[in-house]
């Protein structure tokens, strides 16, 4: 699909007397957020997002479900008495607060996707059916989504085998090649990466976090783009990470944390977070972005930060982790490509 457009776009300037800006490219707006692992909250599912729901908008707004949305079936992973063991499941209605808030796409690779074992993925796909929400991040699942004559596709990665691995990264490849064939613009987001304050940092080669291969962020973000990603998105780490600027497209090394009522650790930069908004053309060019900083409050839901934290966090990251190829995060988290 990307060749009819990329023909278009030639025949316009072929044209003789063709108006500027008549056939111009659509834009889409795409709005993505870190790890959400919700628990029944005394105020309900909806009680979870009303401190940052005028952020959660655009044609695509997608985050890491990072649990399970299960009744009382299935068995948790952790056993009786286990240590440093989470099961994260929040109740199937909270697919509706979900799609409530704004989300469209939610991210299903990665490590708690299974923590109520099969029947709690079944139920959490079943819920995600019902409130109309798709889903990607399962061997194979490729999310489609259309919107100003443009189809967006949606692939999640993580290193564990009921997920599409990013540890293998050939195997990615091709499927990131196979969406691009079928769709104008490709967006990958990849569960990856040591977790914690100290790992904010990326460096080059695999992490590892508790004897667990996490894999290796920068080489898999970067051979997805070689594939035909537009946009690359992280999560897995609980903080954010920095922004590249990469082969004219942007990779979010990890967007943090974004619920966690009383399942994540919202202290120090666990609490920074932030909505990250890049609108895309067709072609997949950049077209213009910003971080909207965010912050956790007690017991570890999302509200709009007025002091910007997120924002100069992001931009140290960046400038410190890939100098040269960081992407520009300004004062007020306009975000610009390098020159």
């Amino acid at each position: 699909m990307r060749g009819t457009i990329a023909a278009a776009a030639a025949a316009l300037l072929l044209v003789p007397g063709a108006v500027a800006g008549r056939a111009a490219s659509p834009i889409v707006s795409i709005a993505s957020v870190g790890d959400m692992a919700m628990a029944p909250a005394s105020g309900g599912g909806d009680s979870l997002f009303q401190g940052i729901r005028r952020e959660l908008t655009g044609d695509v707004v997608f985050g890491n479900l990072e649990g399970t949305l299960t009744g009382n079936a299935g068995y948790s992973k952790c056993g009786a008495g286990s240590a440093n063991c989470f099961a994260f499941r929040a109740p199937p209605s909270y697919a509706g607060s979900l799609k409530r808030a704004g989300f469209t796409v939610l991210n299903l690779a990665n490590n708690h996707a299974l923590d109520f074992g099969r029947q709690g993925q079944a139920d959490t796909v079943a819920a995600l059916d019902r409130a109309h929400l798709r889903h990607t991040g399962r061997p194979g699942e490729i999310a489609y989504v259309h919107v100003h004559d443009v189809t967006i596709a949606l692939l999640g990665f993580a290193p564990y085998p009921w997920a599409q691995s990013l540890l293998d990264i050939p195997a990615a490849q091709r499927l990131v090649g196979r969406a691009a064939e079928r769709a104008d613009l490709v967006v990958v987001t990849m569960h990856a990466g040591a977790e914690g304050s100290a790992y904010a940092h990326v460096h080059a080669g695999s992490e590892t976090f508790l004897g667990e291969q996490r894999g290796n962020p920068e080489a898999f973000s970067h051979a997805a783009i070689d594939a035909g990603a537009d946009l690359v998105v992280g999560s897995g780490p609980h903080v954010l990470r920095g922004l590249e600027w990469y082969r004219g497209r942007l990779i979010a090394y990890s967007m943090g944390n974004f619920v966690g009522n009383g399942t994540l650790n919202i202290s120090g930069l666990g609490g920074i977070s932030g909505v990250l908004h890049v609108s895309l053309h067709a072609d997949g060019s950049w077209a213009g972005g910003r971080l909207a900083p965010v912050r956790l409050v007690s017991p570890g839901v999302p509200v709009s930060d007025s002091v910007g934290a997120a924002d100069s966090v992001v931009r140290a990251l960046s400038e410190t982790d890939f100098g040269s190829r960081a992407m520009r995060v300004s004062a007020s988290g306009a975000l610009t490509p390098p020159r």
